[in-house]
């Protein structure tokens, strides 16, 4: 089971203080906020892809890479990278460059985005969302698999002869989240390939993402990747913590009030009853979290969204260090006590090489001598 953090970006107002961050500050704290996510003992660190104001992260390639400069064990994603107006042969190149910054301590993430301005930008067209992102994603997973690709679709040129550099580290492509919140076709798509399904489980209550996943867990069976408890899920969720679970009412109420997502709505009361958001104890975020098995069954990633909102970095580490001392240490006991047997791990560069090559010596790509182009002839590998 792995635990972590995840960022949209989002750059508020502080309702208490008055102030804005500036881009500078924000980009400042989130690489402080992923590095105090690895000393707190967490596992994942990641990072939403926007392309608009108030959102920051619009290279989460470039952010991910400086992190993992500073970090040593933590495992970076997205959350997520946008397969709609993202070309996939950029897609292929960049994160595969990154996996080989980052010595295999990566995957993305993949989802459409939830900003519609985002397709024209790009030009594309918001209509068209779902084929987009699964044309896109079926040519990505064959760019990380084929050293040579000849491909035809609807929404970009053709590749005749194309080879995808550099090829991906050990021969093992990244590990890919297919991120939803309402969608079965990409619950179809990654049960097809036998990716992992990410459940946002942020807004909306639990009955709405018990269909998604049980939905994506009968359909990974049924394409002959395991039993439905082997599956490869991952949550979301959010949480305010304090000592005292009064002191955390009253401390995250006014950011709650303000929140662009969800204040102004129903109460905090109201929403805590209602979805997964946690504000509370430590002992109250542990119960809460630990409901998540009871209705989504056992599972591999748990992210926790924490500096949202205009919560300042200094509350952010804050919270880091309670989720890191006092409340994932009991979560790692509890639901490793109550896991069923034959569940599959938490997915790892490492642990996926080792399934693949066992004890053998895995891939590295060496290059044939340039001929000039990669459109005739065989593989451009001399290991292929």
């Amino acid at each position: 089971m792995q635990f972590g953090v995840f960022s949209v970006s989002d750059i508020t107002r502080d309702p208490v203080s008055g102030s804005t961050p500036t881009e500078a500050e924000r980009i400042d704290a989130v690489v402080r906020i992923a590095k105090k996510t690895e000393e707190v003992g967490l596992d994942v660190f990641a990072i939403g892809e926007h392309h608009n104001p108030p959102f920051f992260s619009s290279s989460p390639t470039t952010l991910l890479a400086y992190i993992a400069a500073g970090t040593e064990k933590l495992i970076l994603s997205t959350a997520t990278t946008l397969i709609t107006t993202n070309d996939p042969v950029r897609l292929a190149e960049e994160y595969s460059m990154l996996q080989h910054l980052a010595k295999g301590r990566m995957d993305l993430m993949l989802g459409r985005g939830n900003t519609a301005p985002v397709y024209p930008w790009f030009g594309q067209d918001l209509r068209e969302g779902l084929p987009l992102a699964l044309e896109n994603y079926n040519l990505l997973h064959r760019l990380w698999r084929e050293d040579v690709v000849d491909w035809e679709g609807k929404y970009r040129t053709p590749l005749q002869g194309f080879t995808s550099t550099p090829r991906p580290l050990d021969g093992v492509p990244p590990f890919v989240w297919h991120g939803s919140i309402r969608t079965p076709e990409i619950a179809e798509q990654a049960a097809y390939y036998g990716n992992g399904f990410f459940a946002n489980n942020i807004f909306w209550p639990k009955e709405h993402y018990v269909r998604l996943i049980e939905f994506y867990r009968q359909r990974f069976a049924h394409h002959g990747h395991g039993t439905p408890r082997q599956a490869i899920v991952g949550l979301g969720g959010q949480a305010f913590i304090a000592r005292r679970s009064q002191d955390a009412i009253r401390e995250f109420r006014p950011y709650f009030n303000e929140a662009p997502v969800y204040g102004h709505g129903p109460s905090l009361e109201d929403f805590m009853a209602q979805t997964p958001l946690s504000v509370g104890s430590p002992q109250e975020i542990i119960d809460k979290t630990l409901t998540f098995r009871e209705h989504f069954g056992d599972y591999q990633r748990q992210l926790f969204l924490m500096d949202h909102a205009g919560l300042p970095l200094k509350t952010v580490l804050n919270q880091l260090d309670l989720l890191g001392e006092e409340v994932v240490p009991v979560l790692r006991k509890e639901l490793a006590a109550r896991r069923a047997p034959g569940v599959a791990d938490a997915p790892t560069h490492a642990g996926r090489v080792r399934a693949l090559y066992g004890d053998g010596v895995p891939r590295q790509a060496r290059p044939r001598a340039n001929r000039g182009d990669n459109v005739t002839g065989a593989s451009p590998y001399q290991e292929s």
